[in-house]
């Protein structure tokens, strides 16, 4: 299923008030340790899946990218990602990631961050992004981590004070749909194991070039200290893959 819950005008606001919404990819915890996955830009063409507000767009485009390409299923998040875009390199493209169909050698990158947990046929879009791929292309994706993602409650296990005791993981093998709450509003996410986030990669022909499970920097939680408790277990995984060639 295709789920467009950032067009829904009380959680786009939420969402727009969020620190890396409103500051950027500095204000993501995981940003240093992705920004160092992503391999040469410079004269690139880059496609950038679930793009948001454009950040990651900008930002390569900053490194030398010849052109960028966005897609997002999100109109407010394009017209956002519009508004704070002035460059004729950058293009915008309203469509699920699933629905993807460009021709093969399109691209030298393409990246994601933090979209694929709520994509259904991710084998389908490993397969997809491989062929539009150029030989020796790398795709660099984050998602929310297996660890995190177990438990539709995603949340933490606490005493009668309410004091954070431990990340509780069950149902791991469990694979699907999770319907949990972020930002005070129900959404659909979908739980894969670590197995089959990196099968998928493999099957599609890619070669895992590494994988990092991140923190936030030292300097990130002394500016904000809401994430000191990202420290006590992965909320993310990423992974850098190359089409050999």
């Amino acid at each position: 299923m295709q789920q467009n819950k950032y067009d829904d005008p009380a959680f786009f606001l939420e969402y727009s008030q969020m620190p890396r919404s409103v500051h950027g990819l500095n204000a993501a915890g995981e940003w240093s340790v992705f920004r160092r996955m992503l391999p040469g830009l410079e004269g690139a063409h880059v496609l950038d899946l679930g793009c948001g507000f454009g950040w990651h767009c900008r930002y390569v485009r900053e490194q030398g990218a010849a052109m960028v390409t966005g897609v997002d299923i999100s109109e407010k998040m394009l017209e956002k990602a519009r508004q704070t875009t002035s460059d004729p390199a950058i293009q915008y493209l309203r469509m699920p990631i699933e629905d993807i169909g460009f021709p093969a050698n399109s691209f030298e990158v393409v990246f994601s961050s933090l979209a694929l947990h709520y994509v259904g046929p991710y084998t389908e879009v490993c397969r997809k992004v491989f062929n539009c791929l150029k030989p020796g292309g790398a795709f660099v994706f984050s998602c929310e981590h297996p660890v995190f993602t177990a438990l539709p409650q995603q949340d933490w296990f606490t005493d009668g004070n309410g004091d954070r005791l431990h990340w509780p993981v069950d149902r791991y093998q469990d694979q699907g749909l999770r319907e949990t709450s972020f930002l005070g509003h129900s959404v659909l996410k979908y739980h894969r194991t670590l197995e089959t986030l990196l099968n998928g990669l493999t099957n599609a022909g890619f070669r895992i070039q590494s994988i990092a499970e991140p923190q936030p920097a030292p300097d990130v939680i002394a500016q904000y200290p809401e994430m000191k408790d990202e420290t006590r277990r992965p909320i993310f995984l990423l992974v850098s893959a190359q089409k050999p060639g």
